[in-house]
């Protein structure tokens, strides 16, 4: 007898349910942090030029200019991880091709 959750009364996953998680099993979209870096430096910088431009005088007016120097230190942080991303990503893609070519020493 199926219980509704895929497995029968033994326990055992029924071919049925092992095709659905196969189908709901991924991979990572960015392992190596680049485009995560980037995208959030970019957020950052964005959401800062949004309120100098439109909310300055609002920030000033409640005393929360602060929000203002949380965006530049996102931003500064992000484009001091850029490079620190970038040169890890390309040392696993040179680990990757020498591995790929047996050419890595124990």
């Amino acid at each position: 007898m199926q219980s509704s959750h895929g497995a029968d009364s033994a326990g055992t996953t029924t071919p049925d349910a092992r095709d659905r998680i196969a189908a709901l099993t991924s991979t990572p979209v960015d392992a190596d942090g680049v485009m995560a870096v980037a995208l959030g430096t970019a957020a950052w910088a964005v959401a800062g030029l949004v309120m100098l431009v439109f909310f300055r005088s609002d920030l000033a007016n409640a005393g929360d200019t602060w929000w203002l120097w949380v965006c530049a230190v996102g931003c500064g942080l992000g484009l001091l991880g850029l490079p620190y991303v970038i040169r890890r990503r390309n040392v696993y893609r040179q680990h990757e091709n020498e591995s790929s070519r047996g050419q890595l020493s124990p």
